[in-house]
């Protein structure tokens, strides 16, 4: 089972929160305290990170449907019949991944630094990635990607944030995630054809990569919400983590106390 936390509170709704690529639960450290307030927070490492198992141990190849099968399966042991949903980064596809299997266990989500699909210029990293990976420790082709992707100087809590959790992975779980990165599309395409589910949809507006792909795409989703935050990067939790947690809170307890209402 994947290596897990649960924050208890007051709050009688679970917000489960899902690291992206690289990073650990350690990414999500200005939003615990403040959400463990309003909601028992669950934070669950991903496949090949922290004290998970390692991406070689399941009897399939890594894909985002088994990263999403395996959050799932924390969630029935914890007997969590339902929760929110809060992704970072290529967390946010495994959240999408989610939606695409199981709808019933997500009352919502909040994704920030959403990524749907690649420009020509990711597309273009990527592929130079997989042409030195063989031969370039792991961790310089991380620590290139995150300067590119987060390359200003108000970036750098979180690209050293990135890095240093980087450090700590196998190169093998590195090599098994990066091969799946290309899938992001089919995942978000299929997830947006079958879910009716709430979404907000938070973005740096210097997440020069993603911004424009992830707002053609959600243009015509009506669960759909999206905000731009000014003046940060691709990691808006930590770049802008006030205006982030502000942001999401009221999104979230909208929706609680719509249900309240109903119920």
């Amino acid at each position: 089972m994947l290596e897990y936390k649960v924050y208890n509170s007051l709050g009688t709704d679970y917000l489960v929160m899902i690291h992206g690529f690289g990073g650990n639960s350690s990414i999500f450290h200005k939003q615990i305290r403040y959400f463990q307030k309003h909601f028992k927070v669950v934070t669950i490492h991903l496949p090949g990170h922290g004290q998970s198992p390692c991406t070689e141990q399941y009897l399939e190849p890594l894909s985002f449907e088994l990263v999403a099968k395996e959050v799932i399966k924390v969630l029935d042991h914890l007997r969590i019949d339902q929760a929110h949903f809060m992704g970072m980064s290529l967390g946010s596809v495994v959240v999408h991944s989610i939606l695409k299997q199981f709808p019933e266990k997500v009352s919502s989500t909040v994704l920030g630094g959403t990524i749907t699909r690649f420009n020509r210029k990711s597309h273009f990293l990527i592929g130079c990635g997989k042409v030195i990976k063989s031969f370039t420790p792991h961790i310089w082709l991380y620590r290139l990607f995150a300067h590119i992707i987060m390359p200003r100087s108000n970036h750098k809590e979180s690209r050293d944030t990135f890095v240093k959790a980087a450090r700590k992975m196998k190169r093998t779980d590195f090599l098994n995630w990066f091969s799946i990165v290309d899938k992001v599309e089919s995942i978000y395409r299929i997830c947006k054809r079958t879910s009716r589910i709430p979404k907000l949809y938070l973005s740096g507006s210097e997440d020069h990569l993603f911004i424009r792909p992830l707002q053609k795409d959600i243009q015509n989703d009506p669960n759909a919400e999206f905000i731009l935050i000014e003046k940060c990067g691709h990691v808006c939790n930590l770049d802008k983590s006030d205006e982030f947690n502000r942001l999401a809170l009221a999104f979230l307890q909208s929706l609680m106390d719509k249900k309240r209402i109903v119920s």
